[in-house]
């Protein structure tokens, strides 16, 4: 009888504890900017340390990568239902359109405009495959090369292509694209081959000149965020520069692997370090 009492009041406990993780979350998901930790905590009636524990059990994310999810929802919500990109960053929350602009790349992986245009009235051939560097994905329209997408997993680099083009036309790729598609694999496993692809890359002025820049730079050389920005004629944007950098949807083919932080170590990479570390391994050998 002990035992099962034992039980009943785990049960509680944890029903307990459910009950004030949903309460944060409907907070969280009420304000346009993530409430301090603590409110959160006292919301749901614990210590700032215990909370945190117990709402990263519940959910398996932080309540800061929950509000950020939130956020990217609420904005992709409205930029799909407003008019104008303006009107939608003030209903999601946003009180400045120059503080979304900074977190736009983050929220929706790429820029606003191209979230919206999201490839209407073109048609895109994709393929999936598997290379040493784990998943990929190749995509082209009849221009050329749009999207090469790396990560660890299939099932995620297709939903994330099907956003970034979900107003396109997209028909899985036929024997010849599979040609396309074991070039760009072979690249990635032999840096040194030539990958002179066309690209039908689409971005504001300011991106195509840094991804102008980043095709530039020779295999097996690297160039800093600053040097990229002095190449362009812009040397006080490295901070635009580095977005531009982020939001390239074409891995390899764009080398963005090849920038690196001014005292030569690694930084951030849409695809992870260690696959920029390994591109990088390769093409200096």
């Amino acid at each position: 009888m002990g035992r099962v009492g034992h039980d009943g009041h785990m049960n509680a406990r944890t029903d307990k504890q459910s009950e004030r993780v949903a309460a944060v979350c409907r907070l969280i998901e009420s304000r346009a900017e993530i409430p301090p930790l603590a409110e959160l905590a006292r919301t749901a009636g614990l210590s700032a340390w215990h909370f945190h524990r117990v709402f990263t059990r519940a959910t398996g994310v932080t309540p800061a990568e929950y509000a950020a999810a939130q956020r990217a929802r609420r904005v992709r919500d409205r930029l799909t239902a407003s008019k104008r990109v303006t009107d939608a960053i003030y209903e999601a929350g946003f009180n400045s359109s120059g503080r979304f602009y900074e977190q736009a790349n983050a929220l929706l992986g790429m820029t606003p405009t191209e979230y919206r245009a999201a490839g209407a009235d073109t048609t895109i051939r994709f393929a999936l495959g598997q290379c040493s560097l784990g998943a990929i994905l190749v995509a082209a329209t009849a221009k050329g090369v749009c999207a090469i997408l790396l990560g660890d997993d299939a099932d995620e680099l297709l939903r994330d292509f099907q956003v970034r083009f979900r107003r396109a036309n997209l028909i899985g790729g036929d024997a010849e694209f599979e040609r396309l598609v074991a070039r760009v694999v072979g690249f990635v496993e032999t840096p040194t081959l030539d990958l002179d692809l066309p690209l039908d890359v689409r971005g504001t002025a300011f991106q195509q000149r840094v991804w102008r820049a980043l095709r530039a730079i020779p295999a097996g050389t690297t160039a800093s965020y600053a040097e990229v920005a002095r190449k362009i004629g812009a040397p006080r944007a490295v901070r635009a520069v580095a977005r531009a950098i982020a939001s390239n949807p074409i891995a390899v083919a764009i080398p963005c692997h090849r920038v690196i932080a001014s005292d030569g170590a690694l930084t951030g990479y849409r695809w992870g370090l260690a696959r920029k570390r390994a591109l990088l391994d390769r093409e200096a050998k």
